[in-house]
C-alpha cells in the first residue's frame, strides 16, 4: 500500500523537519536492508538494536525520506524527515489508517495457548464465504500485526488478527490500534506467569483486547469465573466452554474428532477436546457473520494442523504426534489426556522443560509427574534440567536427558515398532532437532 506525504502527516501527527520533495506516493518500510525508490523508513528500536543507527544506510540506498524520534538525527539527500516522539506508534497509526480505509471486519484473538490454531481455524472456516487476510505464523505483536495489516488485499472482508503479549498493556496496544469487531479470549493459564507474577494478571491482560472493542461488537470468552470478574466490556459477551448445554455427542478418534453443536454436527481432522473448544469459539464468530451451519462444518473439515501443533507423521515405523510449538501446564496436559486416550500402547511421551513458569517452575513440573500418575501403559522421556521433575514425581518408567543429544539414539534403539511418541516442550527446546535425527538413516 502506498500514501501521500500528506496522509503520514494527518495520521501520526507528525512535525515536518524538513521537505524538499514530498510529490508522489510512497510505501513503508522498517528493514534498511530492503529498501526501494519511494520508500519512507521507519526506525525501530528492539532490545539489541536501534533502527536509528540505520536511517543514512537507508537514504543512501533510495528512501525518499524517514520518521524519526530525535530531531537531531538530520541525514542529508532526504527528501523530508518527520518527527514523532514514538516511531513504533507512528507505525501502528499508519496501519490503523490503511485498515479503516479498506474496512474489513475485523476479528482479534488472543489466549494463553492454542491461537495460532484457532486463527487458523478461524481462515479456513470463513474463507467459505469470505476474502479473507490473516496474522501470518505467529507474527502476533506490535511489528507483526502492522507487518498483517500493511499487506491486506484492498479486497480482503475479514482480517483475522493474532494478538500475543509478553506483560501488561500490550494487548491494550494491538487492540486500540486494530479497532475489533469481534474479539476471542480463548483461554487463560501459566504461559508467561514468570514475567506476570499470578494468573489473575494474565486474565487481566488478556481481557485487554476489548478495550478498543466495537461498542456493538461480540467479545467472545472462555468461561472461567476469573474472566468473568475482569471483563469490563459493555458490550454483549459470550461465554464458551466445553460445559456448555449446546454442546453435545463428543466423539474422540485417531486424528479426528466428532461433535454436535447447537444441532449442527461438525467434524474435525485433529484430535482433542481442547481443539473441539477452540472450535467453538470459530463456530460463534462465524455464526455471528452470517455463515451457514454448512459453510462452517465445511470450513472445519478443511482445516488441518500446522507445523508442530499436532504434527502427525511416521519415521521408520514410529508414529510421531509433534505438539512441540510450545508448552505450559494446561497446554501439556492437555496434550497428554488427549494423546493417551486416542492411542493404543506402545506409547511415549517425550516431554521437555517449559519456560517462563516463574518462581513455581519446579513445582508446575512436578505436577505434571503427578497427573501422569492417573495413565497407565506408557513410558516417559524427559529433557532438560526442568523436565527432570516431572520424571522425579512420576511412578511411571522414565529416562532422563539433560539436552536433545543422544535422545534420538536411545528412541531408536530402544521404542518397538508401532510406538506412538507424542513430543512436548517449549520452543526454545528445538524438538525439531530429535524429529530430524529421528528420520536419519
Amino acid at each position: 500500500m502506498k500514501f501521500k506525504f500528506e496522509e503520514l502527516v494527518k495520521a501520526t501527527n507528525a512535525q515536518v523537519l524538513q521537505k524538499t520533495n514530498i510529490s508522489g506516493t510512497f510505501s513503508i518500510s522498517t528493514d534498511s536492508r530492503k529498501i526501494n525508490t519511494c520508500d519512507v523508513y521507519i526506525p525501530l528500536k528492539g532490545e539489541n538494536f536501534d533502527g536509528h543507527d540505520f536511517i543514512e544506510s537507508a537514504v543512501e540506498q533510495g528512501a525518499r525520506g524517514y520518521f524519526t524520534s530525535d530531531k537531531d538525527k538530520i541525514v542529508p539527500g532526504a527528501k523530508f524527515i518527520l518527527y514523532v516522539e514514538n516511531t513504533l506508534i507512528a507505525y501502528m497509526q499508519i496501519a490503523l489508517m490503511y485498515k479503516k480505509k479498506i474496512n474489513p471486519i475485523t476479528v482479534a484473538i488472543t489466549g494463553s495457548s492454542g491461537k495460532t490454531t484457532t486463527k487458523e481455524m478461524m481462515a479456513s472456516v470463513l474463507a467459505e464465504s469470505y476474502k479473507i487476510h490473516k496474522t501470518a505464523l505467529n507474527h502476533n505483536n506490535e511489528v507483526g500485526q502492522c507487518q498483517t495489516i500493511l499487506s491486506m488485499p484492498e479486497d480482503t472482508d475479514v482480517l483475522i488478527l493474532e494478538m500475543g503479549m509478553r506483560g501488561l498493556g500490550e494487548i491494550e496496544l494491538l487492540s486500540k490500534y486494530s479497532e475489533p469487531d469481534i474479539a476471542l479470549i480463548i483461554n487463560t493459564g501459566t504461559t508467561h506467569i514468570g514475567r506476570l507474577g499470578t494468573v489473575r494478571n494474565i486474565a487481566k491482560a488478556k481481557c485487554e483486547i476489548a478495550k478498543y472493542l466495537h461498542e456493538e461488537g461480540l467479545l467472545i470468552a472462555h468461561d472461567t469465573e476469573l474472566i468473568r470478574k475482569i471483563n469490563k466490556y459493555k458490550g454483549h459477551t459470550l461465554y464458551v466452554s466445553l460445559e456448555n448445554k449446546d454442546l453435545k455427542d463428543i466423539k474422540l478418534h485417531q486424528n479426528s474428532s466428532d461433535f454436535v453443536y447447537k444441532n449442527s454436527k461438525y467434524t474435525l481432522n485433529i484430535e482433542g477436546k481442547h481443539n473441539i473448544q477452540n472450535a467453538l469459539f470459530v463456530i460463534n464468530t462465524a455464526l455471528r457473520l452470517g455463515m451457514s451451519s454448512e459453510k462452517i462444518a465445511a470450513g472445519l473439515a478443511k482445516f488441518k494442523p500446522i507445523e508442530k501443533r499436532w504434527e502427525v507423521s511416521e519415521i521408520g515405523g514410529l508414529k510421531i504426534i509433534n505438539d512441540s510449538y510450545n508448552s505450559n501446564p494446561e497446554s501439556l496436559k492437555a496434550a497428554i489426556s488427549t494423546f493417551l486416550s486416542t492411542q493404543e500402547p506402545p506409547r511415549w511421551l517425550v516431554l521437555g522443560d517449559m519456560k517462563e513458569l516463574g518462581k513455581k517452575e519446579r513445582a508446575y513440573h512436578k505436577e505434571i509427574g503427578e497427573f501422569l500418575n492417573k495413565f497407565d501403559n506408557l513410558e516417559l522421556i524427559t529433557v532438560g534440567d526442568l523436565a527432570k521433575f516431572i520424571a522425579a514425581s512420576t511412578i511411571h518408567k522414565y529416562k532422563c536427558f539433560s539436552d536433545n543429544k543422544g535422545v534420538a539414539s536411545f528412541i531408536k534403539e530402544h521404542a518397538p515398532q508401532g510406538t506412538k511418541l507424542l513430543f512436548k516442550a517449549s520452543r526454545s527446546m528445538k524438538f525439531e532437532e530429535i524429529i530430524k535425527e529421528l528420520g536419519e538413516k
